[in-house]
């Protein structure tokens, strides 16, 4: 028996292949789950509903609770014409140590949203522990008036736990995409010990990064407004354009920058689906 036979069944015996495919449709005034389908250990809670039928709350499950060498989660979501879906998770996402054999650990996001529907994608933050081999990937597809509030946030080491990133690699993916056209497209590859993370022209020593986005434009003493309302946290910039308001934080907390993603959210929720806010009750656990 060769050590190379060995090894790749000794990852298959410990790395889990998840997927989840949902699709939403609309049904006179309600949004329902029309398709699911699963692979491995993840799944979806029943739909929760603390603002009508008209927008469930879905919650993505992971019972592991995090990513080992060759583990690979996939997130498929279709959301249908005039559909509305809340999508959170009950937990923050964990890329755990890797190998030494370059195996990657991978997080894949699909989303498409037909015309007229409205997709919240609102997860935890995701904790890249040191020696991590991650690869995050979300690409959206929108079509028409599609309507989309997505953040992404990333936590680079366990300070409280009083480990840095010295060690480990995190690639991050995020593509939007409308009518199959562009409207952005982001590339970050972190490097543990790399300049980039202490350097004043990348992170700064921040360990915490995310970028929120939704399909809004403001005028520009709207715009003007929003910042001076956020003028007491100054690790957020905001910008817009190619029809997407755009957040960037960086900081050294990822439940500061879970607040702020979520205070932005409940102050534009109004203008980006036509909904007040309504915050998912896991938040509240």
């Amino acid at each position: 028996m060769s050590a190379a036979w060995y090894l790749e069944q000794l990852d298959s015996a410990v790395s889990w292949q998840a997927g989840l495919h949902v699709s939403v449709v609309r049904r006179a005034d309600r949004t329902v789950i029309d398709r699911l389908a699963y692979r491995g250990p993840l799944r979806v809670q029943r739909p929760l509903h603390p603002e009508g039928s008209g927008c469930p709350h879905l919650y993505i499950l992971h019972p592991p609770g995090g990513l080992v060498s060759g583990d690979t989660l996939r997130l498929n979501t279709d959301v249908g014409t005039d559909a509305s879906v809340l999508l959170t998770t009950p937990s923050s996402g964990k890329c755990y140590r890797a190998r030494d054999n370059g195996t990657l650990q991978q997080q894949l996001n699909r989303f498409s949203v037909a015309a007229g529907g409205s997709l919240e994608y609102l997860p935890q933050d995701t904790i890249a522990f040191e020696g991590c081999d991650a690869r995050l990937t979300t690409r959206v597809d929108l079509e028409g008036d599609a309507r989309l509030c997505l953040w992404d946030l990333l936590c680079l080491g366990r300070p409280a736990a009083g480990e840095g990133f010295s060690a480990g690699r995190v690639d991050q993916h995020l593509d939007i995409w409308r009518d199959g056209r562009p409207l952005y497209i982001e590339r970050n590859r972190f490097d543990g010990g790399d300049a980039l993370l202490t350097a004043r022209w990348g992170l700064g020593g921040c360990g915490v990064s995310g970028t929120w986005l939704a399909t809004v434009m403001l005028e520009r003493n709207e715009l003007d407004a929003l910042r001076d309302d956020l003028a007491g946290v100054p690790q957020v910039a905001l910008t817009q354009r190619h029809g997407l308001l755009v957040g960037r934080y960086q900081g050294h907390s990822g439940e500061h920058a879970r607040m702020t993603f979520m205070r932005l959210w409940q102050r534009l929720r109004p203008r980006i689906n036509g909904r007040p806010p309504c915050a998912p009750r896991i938040w509240n656990t």
